[in-house]
């Protein structure tokens, strides 16, 4: 008896299920360049995911992440998968911005930082990184989206916006789930709670 596993979609079967969306053929290859609706989706699921990334959920959030500045410098370098940045106790005093690959001190209006900077940072994962409603909901959402760029037909499009909104629901419950979300664990509570 065979045994069939099941994974969590892979960027190649979302790239082909975008590719479905318009009608087209599927890929057995991400690097080949060569189907330029393929490199198309691709760069729109990249885009979509950025996109949803963003807003910073359970998944791809970091709390208190230790920002160390560097000795000679004395700047804080901000990793390049970050999105977004905030200060948190016992550094959100410091009024700190994300600019370019640093952060920025607003208050001595420089790059130059004394201590460690505790931030609680949200950071884009890599497709095949994220949990599997993640995965879903944004290669539904792309498909969407690649199909009203390239094709524009307005039948797929209820189509495919019915999915989404059905994807996203999924997501949002998933994310409910396992991010435990409450009065007390958001941002602005846990600044409030944190002062002594």
């Amino acid at each position: 008896m065979s045994i069939t596993v099941t994974t969590p979609t892979s960027e190649l079967e979302a790239v082909n299920i975008l590719l479905q969306a318009i009608g087209e053929s599927p890929i057995s290859d991400l690097s080949d360049g060569s189907v330029v609706d393929a490199v198309l989706a691709k760069q729109i699921l990249s885009e979509v995911s950025r996109a949803v990334q963003v807003r910073g959920y359970h998944f791809n959030t970091e709390l208190k992440f230790p920002l160390v500045p560097s000795v000679y410098e004395k700047e804080v370098a901000v990793p390049t998968n970050c999105l977004r940045v905030v200060t948190v106790y016992p550094t959100d005093g410091i009024d700190a911005v994300h600019r370019g690959s640093r952060l920025y001190n607003r208050t001595t209006h420089s790059y130059q930082f004394e201590s460690t900077v505790y931030v609680d940072m949200v950071v884009l994962l890599p497709f095949d990184e994220l949990p599997e409603s993640a995965r879903y909901y944004i290669t539904v959402r792309a498909a969407r989206v690649f199909q009203a760029r390239t094709v524009g037909s307005e039948v797929l499009y209820k189509f495919t916006a019915q999915d989404e909104s059905m994807a996203k629901a999924a997501f949002t419950k998933a994310e409910g789930a396992t991010g435990k979300h409450n009065i007390f664990n958001n941002y602005a509570t846990q600044r409030i709670l944190n002062r002594r």
